[in-house]
């Protein structure tokens, strides 16, 4: 029973790769070393060894890659490009933060094979459906458990495998089911008879109660036992008939079930494990919104000093830094730039360690992977610490390299009363800069009008001065004032992000215009947000601001971007290389919508006289309250936290709200012990949700520890709108948000009003 069948083993390219190939890993200009690479027999997983040590040897899935990138397409394999031609080169990209693998082979024929075979894999592993892909993990276990490769397996191999699989079970039932598999009663089992003791083994009794429920004799769905099932249970009203018949087409394995249009508890299983039978909406997983309304209107996935992959003080600066961020939907990059030696302008965090790379490499990777995610336009936010040659420099980089992509006169030629759309700035890039403000203007400016805006607001925040007060001057490295110059070429790039000081609420209404944009420190921001909460959400009806953390952030940890956005601040900049809570609720606001980076605000947030303040939700006209009520069923293969021999977890699950301060919450049930594989709580989490607008919910499942705190197993954060009720499951992510088939919990929601 191999899942993959002969089909992709017998590709010529596949083949070269099962037969193994001596490659060179690369890591620097002076670290490229050999190693073996071969392909395993399941067609999934690649393992290497260096030739020289003994037994050590390394592994990973081929659905851990993302990508590969032909030729000298990374930094790396770059700085190699005189001693190894391109024809050779091939850099494997994988999912998450992991980093790339760099890739030099013998032969450019060698290079073709593993570059065109591991393509092949990839697409093979995307379009399994999702039994083939659960009889691909049950085989890659089986694989793993085989200890003496027979191809069979005795029962100390299978206790040994449970254990593996963190599953607690009893000597008597695991012996029980073993001997009900062994049909051949030889004392061992061949891969077809270890299935079906993996199938009895995963048989699921509370699927099969909720079957039991609708099913007349218990054995099948019939049609119209399907549709009751959908429109009474997982609340989807007129169209269920419809869709119960799309299912059955759909998911049913069996052919004769099919043809009496009726469910088996096999493909009820396989529809509740589906996109379908997901927690999230899948018709809000693809492009659902208007993207016709002013850029105020949206909230844009933003990145902070995007070119750093570690922390703010020695970490590395690096083109790969802003290729994950477009990779991830961002919309909104950061350049920090600084003169560097030879007239080239160079990025890295000033005054620190950390390294530089060259602008205009910057910009050149720009223009490749800005759309690659989405065709949304992508903000350019420029903290310009160059002097005016430079800057001259940095103008003809930008408009050398990206030509018509760089946005640079206004739409149709007239003063805007309002921002331009994302669908009217599709694969626009928009610089957002200080801008000189007229022509008549000496290029002199004040100092005011040049200092980055990051400098400027920590000099602000640093002595406690009030929005209105005038900016303190900057002092420059020696510690003398600073006069600064901008170019003219670099401020004529600048159109519709023209970044300018704030000077409070009440003077932006009487004078700013919608092009203008200010940058706000968290802390800044959390103190307006708190004391003029209704000004802040109307400001950003019509003007953009930008959010960063603070300076004390130095290893780059993020701030709750939920309170940003509970005022409407669109461009929320945060640490994309820093996984956890932070970036989780980033990418559950931004998994919305086709991923494209622009999610529309709601309407309360979008109306320039709202009255909306967050610390007030029920002040809002249209508050509707809404009840949220999850019972948390069961958990499904868990995956274990620590590897030690004999480890198994005891997991609970927390639920989490974040929103407006009345909706915070969190509830969570009680811990199951020894139980990574199928534990059931069946334990009911309440909420009541004041602006389930804004609302996101986090689901987090965690290894109880009595003694020290729990460890993290998983977590799934979406927004509130996007939850479909009824029986879901809930596919788990990993700390670094990519997936972990096949973890996940299956939870029962039901949202009603609050009354």
């Amino acid at each position: 029973m191999d899942p993959e069948g002969s089909r992709i083993q017998d590709d010529p390219d596949v083949r070269v790769m099962i037969a193994g190939s001596t490659l060179r890993k690369v890591k620097s200009k002076s670290w490229k070393k050999q190693r073996h690479f071969r392909l395993l027999e399941d067609g999934l997983t690649i393992w290497y060894k260096s030739r020289w040590a003994g037994r050590g040897h390394s592994t990973f899935s081929v659905t851990e890659v993302e990508a590969v990138r032909e030729g000298h397409q990374s930094e790396v394999l770059l700085s190699i490009a005189e001693e190894f031609p391109a024809d050779v080169c091939f850099t494997l990209v994988f999912h998450g933060r992991q980093g790339n693998l760099d890739l030099v082979a013998d032969s450019p024929q060698e290079a073709k094979a593993w570059i065109q075979g591991v393509r092949k894999l990839i697409h093979k592993a995307q379009t399994m459906d999702e039994k083939e892909r659960l009889d691909q993990w049950v085989w890659d276990w089986f694989q793993k458990a085989d200890k003496n490769k027979d191809g069979k397996m005795n029962f100390k191999e299978v206790r040994t495998l449970l254990k593996m699989m963190n599953v607690e079970m009893n000597e008597e039932h695991a012996l029980h089911l073993f001997t009900m598999a062994d049909k051949s009663e030889s004392g061992s089992l061949e891969i077809e008879q270890f299935v079906h003791f993996y199938r009895m083994l995963t048989q699921r009794d509370e699927v099969w109660k909720v079957f039991q429920d609708y099913s007349g004799d218990g054995e099948k769905l019939m049609l119209d036992e399907l549709e009751n099932l959908l429109s009474t249970e997982q609340q989807e009203g007129e169209q269920s008939s419809q869709h119960a018949q799309e299912l059955i087409d759909r998911y049913e394995p069996s052919e004769s079930a099919k043809k009496q249009s009726a469910m088996s508890l096999d493909g009820f299983q396989m529809y509740l494990c589906s996109r379908e039978g997901s927690v999230f909406k899948p018709e809000h997983r693809q492009l659902y919104q208007d993207m016709s309304q002013p850029l105020s209107h949206y909230f844009i996935s933003s990145s902070h000093n995007t070119y750093l992959l570690e922390d703010q003080l020695r970490g590395q600066s690096s083109l790969e830094a802003y290729i994950q961020a477009l990779k991830r939907g961002c919309r909104c990059v950061e350049v920090d730039c600084w003169d560097g030696n030879d007239g080239e302008p160079v990025v890295y965090h000033g005054h620190t360690l950390t390294s530089k790379i060259l602008f205009r490499d910057v910009i050149s990777t720009l223009k490749e992977y800005a759309f690659k995610a989405s065709d949304f336009p992508v903000i350019l936010s420029l903290e310009n610490h160059c002097g005016v040659e430079q800057q001259t420099v940095m103008a003809k980089h930008l408009s050398q390299i990206l030509g018509d992509t760089l946005l640079t006169t206004l739409l149709d030629g007239q003063v805007p009363q309002q921002l331009p759309s994302p669908q009217e700035l599709r694969g626009k890039i928009l610089l957002k800069a200080k801008k000189i403000s007229g022509p008549g203007d000496c290029v002199d400016e004040t100092l005011t009008d040049e200092i980055s805006d990051e400098e400027e607001m920590a000099n602000e925040d640093a002595e406690g001065l009030s929005p209105g007060d005038p900016p303190a001057e900057c002092l420059n490295e020696t510690g003398k004032k600073s006069k600064s110059k901008l170019s003219r070429e670099l401020s004529d790039l600048v159109v519709y992000c023209k970044s300018v000081h704030f000077h409070g609420f009440e003077h932006a209404r009487s004078h700013a215009e919608c092009c203008e944009m200010s940058s706000f420190s968290e802390s800044k921001t959390k103190r307006l947000a708190k004391e003029a909460g209704t000004d802040f959400v109307q400001y950003n009806t019509r003007q953009l601001s930008r959010i960063y953390p603070g300076g004390l952030r130095t290893e780059s940890s993020n701030y709750n971007p939920q309170e940003m956005w509970n005022v409407g601040c669109q461009i929320v900049a945060l640490n994309f290389q820093t996984a956890g809570l932070e970036m989780d609720l980033n990418d559950g606001l931004f998994g919305q919508n086709g991923c494209c980076g622009y999610v529309l605000k709601p309407d309360f947030m979008r109306d320039g006289s709202t009255q909306f303040s967050p610390e007030k939700p029920k002040e809002r006209q249209g508050y509707k309250p809404l009840r949220l009520s999850i019972q948390v069923i069961s958990g499904q293969q868990l995956p274990k936290v620590n590897q030690k021999e004999g480890s198994i977890v005891d997991p609970l699950v927390r639920v989490e709200i974040y929103g407006v301060p009345q909706d915070q919450a969190k509830e969570e049930t009680s811990h199951i012990n020894n139980n990574g594989f199928n534990p059931v709580w069946n334990e009911t989490l309440n909420f009541v949700v004041h602006a389930p607008e804004l609302a996101l919910v986090r689901f987090e499942v965690e290894d109880h520890d009595k003694a020290s705190r729990n460890d993290f197993i998983g977590q799934f954060t979406l927004p509130f709108t996007c939850i479909q009720a009824g029986y879901r499951h809930i596919h788990l992510l990993s700390k670094d948000g990519t997936a972990i088939p096949p973890a996940s919990l299956f939870v029962n929601v039901s949202i009603s009003e609050y009354t």
